[in-house]
C-alpha cells in the first residue's frame, strides 16, 4: 500500500473514531437549522451508521455480473425495488424499456503457428461472432487510434490490426483512450481488416482484459473485435520486435437477443416543494467478467444508504430526492432510446423542468476528495454551508467543472438540469474497472461509508434549501 493510500485510510478510521464518540441519538434530533442536521447525518454515515455495505455485499453476491437485459439485472431491479419499499421509499417503480442484448458465448484468442499461445482476451461489447472455426490473419500494430487512422485504404486487407497503445496512470487518460474503443472497429474494418485487438484501457497489472462497448455502424459493430490484456499485448510487440509474422485465430460465438432493461425509480417525497425533484443516481447493470461490485454496485449502495439516511429523520426535506437505478448504462450508444439515460428523459420529459439537480455516483468506492459545483452555485450561502459540512471530511473544492456529470444522468444536463460531482479517489480504479477483478474485495468498508456521508450531507442540504440551482448555473454561463 502507498504511503498516501496508508495516510487516507487510517485519517477516514480517526473521523470515523471520532464521529463514534458523538453523542448520536437513536434519530437525528429534529432542528431548524439544516446545516446542523447535515452535519449529523455525516457524523452518523462516518461512524457506519448506514445500509451501504450490507447492500452492495447482497446485490453482488446474490445477483453476480449483471449485463444489461439478463436475467440477472431483472431480478437484481426486482430485489433492489423491494428493497427501497421496505426502507419506507415512496411510489418505487421499475420501469421497463426494450434492449437488443449482447451475449457473450464461449470465446478465443491464441497465437497460431509452430508456438501456439492463448492469449487472455475478452471480445468487446456488441462485438459479432466469429465463423464457426474462427478467423485468422496475421497481426499489424499501430500504437494509437490516430495512427491507424493514418493507415491506407486496403492496407489491413485479410489481416487483424492491433491497437497497442498504454494508458498512463494520471487523471484524464481513460477518457483519452476510450475513442480507440469506440472507434478503433469501424477504422480497421475500413482498411479491410477481418479482426480487432485492443490494448486493454486500464491501469492494472494483473493478466485481465478490460472489457466495454465499442460503437456500433448501421445497427452493429463491423468486425469481430476483444480486448486484449497488457501483458499479452506485451507478448504480441516483442514477437513482433524479434521480426517474426505473428498469427492469430480469433474465436467468438457473441450473439444479440431482444429483451428488455429498467430503470428503478424511489422517492422521498417532499413536504412542502414536492414537485421540485433532486435525482441520486447510479446504475444497476454491470459487465459480466467480475460482479459488478466497484462498477457499479458501490454507488447504487452510496445513492440508496444516503436517501435513506435522510429517510429516517423526523421530517421529510422540503424538496424530493428521487433515486434512480439506471439500467443498460454499460451497452449506451449514440442516440439510442436503448438506455436508462434516454428511456428516464423520454418517460419523465413533462417534468425535467421541475429537476433541480442531479448527482451520479459511477466511479467505484474511493473516498471522496473534491466537490465541483458551478460556479454561481459555489459561491452562494448554500456553497458556503455545504463547504463548511464537507471540509472536515478533508473535501476541497474542485477546479474541474461539474460537466455532464454521468453517462446516465448527461441526457438530464443536456435538457438543462445542473450537475454537482463528488469527486473520488480514483488512483486504483481503473485497475479492476470492467475487469473479472471487479469484486466486492476492492471495496474499503470506511472509504464506503465517507461517501455516504458526503451524499446524505449534500443531498439533504440540496433537498431543505430554495436555492435555484439552474438560475445560478445559468448565470455563471452568462458572465
Amino acid at each position: 500500500m502507498s504511503p498516501s493510500r496508508f495516510r487516507m485510510r487510517s485519517a477516514l478510521r480517526l473521523l470515523c473514531c471520532l464521529a463514534a464518540l458523538i453523542a448520536v441519538a437513536p434519530s437525528v434530533a429534529a432542528t431548524e437549522d439544516p446545516e446542523a442536521i447535515a452535519a449529523q447525518l455525516r457524523d452518523r454515515a462516518l461512524a457506519g451508521d448506514g445500509i451501504a455495505y450490507d447492500f452492495v455485499s447482497e446485490l453482488t453476491t446474490r445477483f453476480g455480473p449483471r449485463p444489461a437485459g439478463s436475467s440477472a439485472e431483472h431480478a437484481a431491479a426486482d430485489w433492489a425495488a423491494a428493497r427501497l419499499r421496505a426502507l419506507g421509499f415512496d411510489g418505487v417503480e421499475i420501469q421497463r424499456f426494450p434492449l437488443v442484448g449482447w451475449i457473450r458465448g464461449e470465446e478465443s484468442v491464441e497465437i497460431v503457428g509452430a508456438h501456439p499461445q492463448r492469449l487472455a482476451a475478452a471480445a468487446l461489447g456488441g462485438s459479432p461472432a466469429t465463423p464457426e472455426d474462427g478467423i485468422e490473419g496475421e497481426v499489424v500494430p499501430f500504437d494509437s487510434l490516430e495512427a491507424l487512422r493514418a493507415a491506407p485504404p486496403g492496407a489491413l486487407a485479410g489481416r487483424i490490426a492491433l491497437v497497442n497503445q498504454r494508458m498512463p496512470r494520471i487523471a484524464g487518460a481513460y477518457g483519452a483512450l476510450v475513442p480507440g474503443r469506440l472507434f478503433a472497429p469501424g477504422e480497421a474494418a475500413d482498411r479491410g481488416a477481418v479482426g480487432l485487438l485492443l490494448r486493454s484501457i486500464g491501469t492494472g497489472r494483473a493478466r485481465f482484459a478490460h472489457v466495454g462497448s465499442t460503437r456500433y455502424r448501421d445497427g452493429r459493430v463491423p468486425l469481430p473485435s476483444f480486448a486484449l490484456a497488457g501483458a499479452d499485448a506485451d507478448q504480441v510487440e516483442r514477437l513482433l520486435a524479434l521480426g517474426k509474422t505473428v498469427r492469430v485465430r480469433l474465436h467468438s460465438q457473441a450473439g444479440h437477443v431482444d429483451t428488455h432493461s429498467q430503470n428503478v425509480v424511489a422517492e422521498l417525497r417532499g413536504r412542502e416543494a414536492p414537485d421540485e425533484v433532486i435525482v441520486l443516481a447510479a446504475h444497476l447493470d454491470s459487465w459480466d467478467a467480475g460482479t459488478g461490485a466497484i462498477d457499479d454496485g458501490a454507488g447504487v449502495a452510496i445513492v440508496v444508504a444516503a436517501a435513506e439516511l435522510i429517510a429516517r429523520l423526523p421530517q421529510r426535506p422540503r424538496r424530493s430526492l428521487r433515486v434512480v437505478l439506471y439500467g443498460a448504462e454499460e451497452v449506451a450508444q449514440p442516440h439510442t432510446p436503448e438506455t436508462g439515460g434516454a428511456a428516464y428523459l423520454e418517460r419523465h420529459a413533462a417534468e425535467v423542468g421541475n429537476h433541480v439537480l442531479a448527482m451520479e455516483s459511477d466511479f467505484g468506492a474511493g473516498a471522496v476528495q473534491a466537490l465541483s459545483l458551478p460556479g454561481g452555485v459555489a459561491e452562494s450561502e448554500f456553497g458556503r454551508a455545504l463547504y463548511r459540512v464537507l471540509t472536515p471530511m478533508a473535501v476541497v473544492p474542485s477546479r474541474e467543472p461539474p460537466g455532464r456529470g454521468g453517462v446516465d444522468i448527461a441526457p438530464l444536463v443536456e435538457a438543462g438540469v445542473p450537475a454537482f460531482v463528488l469527486r473520488q479517489d480514483g488512483s486504483r480504479y481503473f485497475d479492476f474497472h470492467h475487469t473479472a477483478d471487479d469484486t466486492l474485495d476492492k471495496i474499503d468498508r470506511a472509504e464506503l461509508d465517507q461517501n455516504v456521508a458526503a451524499w446524505a450531507a449534500l443531498a439533504w442540504l440540496a433537498a431543505e434549501t430554495g436555492t435555484d440551482f439552474r438560475a445560478l448555473s445559468a448565470a455563471e454561463v452568462d458572465q
